[in-house]
């Protein structure tokens, strides 16, 4: 009985035993086939340095699929077959029919298994593909060295920041999500494997190969960046290799010149360089391509590159580290490979080694040649040939190529270059801009009139975008060295820039090349140093390689692009003043700054500039305004305009087109000026009743009489403030008496009142080449205030809605009694200065040049000329350029600025210009039967307007200019229009654009993209 127990003891222990194993076997399996994370092979403690080696792995990821495809495609290949598979060939589609003919010859009389595209078109390229593709029994594979995208071999394609921008972003599912779109474009073109990504750790800044190619120094982030990189590829179809294995990060030779020497020790190796490898080999890594570099802790024997050595392929790679995936060698044309061999001796060595592809290989002939050979004299058997052409197959299976199907070159540029890749290229670049220092919270500036800011740009033309934006949120004194300055313009540029307290030096043409100091010349350090030792403040901008901070002296801020290009440039003014938060964090460490160091700054609602898609709009969409606006000047109907649209923060569409004049035109650009007209009413005088109300100082139920005496006893005495905001005062619209009265009878101009030269009696611009007399100020007002009232009365004797100029102009009289100054004053230091438009205020020809100024009519009834730079309506222009209803002019962007301001309930930048409930009172619908708020203008209810969509929001407001202007705000979608031009050039009788609706055509394709991408987001 007792033994019976026993046994039965043993037989539940041994099945619990089983049951145990059983688990751990499962547990074991389940951690293989989901690819989990496998931790660092430990290096043995018992074993001398120089021979230590990290742990076998017995459980390797299964990363190819099986498949019957690939084995009923193995067995029918002959020896040939199978071996030419192991060739992937280096071509080109900006060659001639001889080489496309070479290539044919090798894919169909040596059955290359692949094709590595370089330089090139994205159409040639596609077609070249469908070609050979036509003439191969098997699938070929189709890779190119894509390592920042397709526009780092072919032309008009997206190239993407390289990875050492990469590197400085935190956020690595924009990393993720670019591997994605790179795939996308991969497979519209029919590729299947891209050679990215860099894997190396970069340790060493004198690195001449590898250098900004690498994500940087810190394992941690390399490796993360690698994996959402390569995830973002292969969950898209498309083979992830990374490179250069066992790693070129901390080499200092190149290896397309000479081998490289990597003297690490075992543990430097595996806690640095191999890290990222065997951390990508566990989670899924497809391709893994051989460096050419010598490793003496892995292989001692001399001149001998790793690729061609079987312990680091076979022995560390395959069997250690567990890769099961495809290993390509890199090109096998470089030097640093071929220098120990003829090239058919190098390539067999390499397949020897371990290596599955031979990535373009020189002598192919000869080499199948000798790898037939060495098969028949049992040097190497075939099913080691048979093992690799699998692995090789599997690949294709996986990557879909046993489905073939051609490339469609229909539309194939515009898929390539997609509104959603330019968007992700975009945030790719503000994240990874980084401010390594600020003192003193220097930036973000405030509020921009305060500081006295002087721009000194380094190596760019005067036209570089980076000062085009700066001047976009502040007006400042920019200046140029055009290339590396010499002593004598150092001592004249500090001659200049005495008067300020900060400067800005944004330094270009910052290189890659650390022998060269990455372009980096003793000038401009001098430069920088004496500017230090007057005590500016100095914000050093540097456009290009982290490496370069260590020439420069400490300054106050300091901001690294990481690379330059047109978007850095446009980022850092946005984050130097706050439209933009910086992000990013060094990849590595350059003088006391350590890898990771960063500052985030803030934003300051400060209106900023992104792409459509960035703020739910569609770009396709909104690129319909481009053929509306072009045909639009090709019929005459304005000879130019500059269109802007905005949304949540973000100017999305910003274009000019046409000229300034039909004659000669003069291309607009975003620095052009136009005659607002009517926008005069919302976006000066408005303003400043706003903000005189906000102060208490005027109430909007009070007579104007009140304020203006001599209102008093006349047919104006009663109505109030918001009478005349309303249009309900009962003045008339406009009074042509007050110009006829200052001309003859024939027609021509008084002398009393008039001259064509400017003195100390006449003084008021009225056109380019005429003046009038300054009292003339004091009779026009005297002539409004005598000027008849409208026949328009409603119930209990109050007047009904007439649109009056003469209601503005009075509007500007109590401004400027109650605040003390002149308008045009009191609105620039109030609003304009502070919130840094400096294109916008009353006339321009007092600040800038006429040419930059768009012209209005040709005057033939009043002043006889071209009217260029002064205030198109007469009456504004007898009271010398500044009234209530007309005289301001500016630009798109500035006004979108203020409007802006105005959407955000006046805040700006951290500044309070209104109360927050002060433009939503005024913006508000008073008048419905004529869509009217309080200065502003409304949609209309029943959406029959000839300038606003009938889709803009009952909440929305706005104005239009009788020169062809029009700004429209839309708080439900916190939106913007803005649209100007000069349709009255040559001749005011022309309202085409009136009668063919083109702003509200303009209007309606803007609200389309928004609702067509609302359609597609739901």
């Amino acid at each position: 009985m007792k033994i019976w127990f026993v046994n039965r003891i043993r037989v539940v222990a041994g099945i619990v035993l089983l049951v145990v194993l059983s688990s751990v076997v499962a547990v074991a399996w389940k951690m293989i086939s989901t690819r989990t994370e496998i931790s660092l092979p430990i290096v043995s403690e018992n074993k001398p340095a120089a021979v230590k080696a990290p742990r076998k792995r017995k459980s390797p990821v299964l990363v190819l699929p099986e498949n019957h495809w690939v084995d009923s495609t193995l067995q029918t290949m002959s020896l040939e077959e199978k071996i030419g598979q192991l060739f992937m060939i280096a071509t080109f589609s900006n060659k001639d029919e001889s080489h496309y003919r070479y290539i044919d010859k090798l894919v169909a009389d040596y059955h290359i298994g692949g094709l590595i595209f370089f330089q090139g078109g994205p159409v040639s390229q596609a077609s070249l593909t469908n070609r050979y593709q036509s003439r191969s029994k098997v699938p070929l594979f189709i890779g190119i060295d894509g390592e920042w995208g397709l526009g780092m071999r072919l032309d008009s394609t997206i190239s993407f920041p390289k990875q050492m921008v990469l590197g400085s972003i935190q956020n690595d599912e924009l990393v993720y999500k670019m591997g994605a779109d790179i795939a996308r474009q991969c497979r519209r073109m029919g590729i299947q494997i891209n050679f990215a990504p860099v894997s190396d750790i970069n340790n060493n800044p004198d690195n001449p190969v590898i250098g900004i190619r690498s994500f940087g120094e810190d394992r941690e982030n390399v490796t993360r960046k690698a994996i959402a990189y390569m995830k973002g590829l292969q969950h898209n179809k498309v083979i992830a290799t990374a490179k250069h294995f066992p790693g070129h990060g901390d080499t200092d030779a190149d290896s397309h010149f000479t081998l490289p020497v990597l003297t690490h020790t075992m543990e430097q190796l595996t806690e640095t360089d191999l890290y990222p490898y065997r951390r990508m080999i566990a989670d899924s890594l497809m391709g893994i391509l051989s460096g050419h570099l010598h490793v003496p802790i892995l292989d001692s024997t001399p001149q001998l590159a790793s690729s061609l050595s079987e312990k680091v392929i076979n022995g560390l790679l395959r069997k250690e580290l567990g890769f099961r995936g495809l290993v390509f060698t890199d090109a096998m044309n470089m030097r640093g490979v071929l220098k120990t061999g003829k090239a058919a001796e190098v390539n067999m060595k390499a397949l020897v080694a371990g290596n599955d592809v031979l990535l373009y290989p020189e002598n192919v002939a000869e080499t199948i040649t000798k790898i037939k050979d060495a098969i028949a004299q049992r040097i190497i058997s075939e099913k080691i040939i048979d093992d690799k052409v699998k692995r090789i197959l599997q690949a294709k299976y996986w990557s879909g190529l046993s489905k073939y199907q051609p490339i469609d070159t229909n539309n194939l540029y515009a898929d390539l270059n997609s509104e959603s890749s330019k968007m992700l290229y975009r945030e790719l670049c503000e994240a990874s801009v980084t401010v390594v220092k600020n003192d003193n919270n220097l930036i973000p500036f405030g509020t921009v009139g305060d500081n006295k800011i002087a721009s000194v740009s380094i190596g760019e033309g005067s036209s570089s975008s980076f000062q085009k934006m700066l001047s976009t949120y502040k007006p400042m004194r920019s200046y140029n060295f055009y290339d590396s300055p010499t002593e004598g313009q150092i001592n004249e540029m500090l001659t200049y820039l005495q008067p300020y307290e900060t400067v800005i030096v944004d330094v270009h043409g910052i290189s890659s090349n650390p022998k060269r100091y990455y372009g980096v010349t003793t000038e401009t350090v001098n430069f920088v140093t004496k500017l230090k030792e007057q005590g500016k403040k100095i914000v050093l901008c540097l456009f290009g390689s982290p490496y370069s901070i260590r020439f420069f002296p400490d300054t106050d801020v300091l901001i690294c692009t990481n690379q330059d290009g047109k978007e850095q440039q446009e980022i850092v003014p946005q984050i130097l003043f706050g439209a933009l938060s910086s992000q990013g964090r060094l990849p590595v460490s350059v003088l006391n700054y350590k890898v990771g160091s960063g500052v985030t700054t803030s934003a300051l609602d400060r209106i900023a500039f992104g792409t459509p898609e960035s703020v739910g709009m569609d770009a396709a969409v909104l690129s319909r305004i481009d053929a509306i606006a072009t045909s639009s000047v090709q019929n005459q109907i304005f000879p130019g305009c500059q269109v802007l649209v905005a949304r949540k923060g973000k100017i999305v569409y910003d274009k000019q087109f046409g000229g300034l004049n039909y004659r000669f035109p003069e291309r607009v650009n975003e620095q052009t000026i136009y005659d607002l007209a009517s926008l005069t009413k919302v976006s000066a005088t408005l303003q400043s009743i706003m903000l005189l109300y906000d102060r208490k100082q005027i109430n909007l139920d009070e007579r104007a009489s009140h304020y203006l005496p001599e209102l008093l006893a006349t047919s104006k005495e009663n109505f109030t403030i918001r009478d005349l905001l309303l249009h309900r005062s009962g003045m008339i619209s406009f009074y042509p008496s007050l110009w006829d009265r200052t001309k003859t009878s024939g027609g021509g101009l008084l002398p009393q009142y008039y001259s064509s030269k400017k003195d100390s009696s006449y003084y008021l611009q009225v056109a380019p080449k005429l003046f009038a007399k300054g009292a003339l100020r004091d009779s026009v007002w005297k002539w409004v205030v005598k000027s008849p009232m409208n026949n328009k009365k409603e119930g209990a004797g109050k007047y009904g809605y007439l649109y009056s100029d003469l209601g503005f102009m009075t509007l500007q009289k109590i401004i400027e009694k109650v605040s003390g100054q002149p308008l045009d004053i009191f609105v620039s230091a109030n609003i304009y200065e502070p919130l840094g438009l400096a294109n916008l205020g009353f006339n321009p020809l007092r600040r800038f040049s006429e040419k930059q100024i768009a012209p209005t009519e040709l005057d033939y009834r009043y002043r006889g000329q071209l009217l260029q730079g002064t205030v198109h309506d007469q009456m504004a222009a007898e009271v010398g350029g500044v009234s209530g209803h007309a005289g301001l002019f500016g630009t798109a962007r500035d006004l979108a600025v203020l409007m802006q301001m105005n959407l955000w309930k006046g805040n700006y930048a951290g500044k309070k210009y209104f109360q927050s409930e002060t433009v939503p009172l005024f913006s508000r619908m008073y008048d419905a039967s004529r869509h009217r708020g309080l200065g502003w203008d409304k949609a209309p209810s029943d959406g029959n307007s000839s300038y606003v969509s009938s889709m803009a929001s009952v909440n929305s407001f706005g104005h239009t200019g009788f020169t062809g202007t029009m700004v429209w705000v839309d708080p439900d979608e916190d939106l913007l229009f803005i649209f100007l031009s000069n349709r009255v050039n040559p001749d005011a009788e022309n309202n085409a654009i009136t009668t063919q609706r083109i702003r509200r055509k303009i209007h309606d394709v803007v609200y389309t993209a928004l609702t067509e991408r609302k359609s597609v987001l739901h």
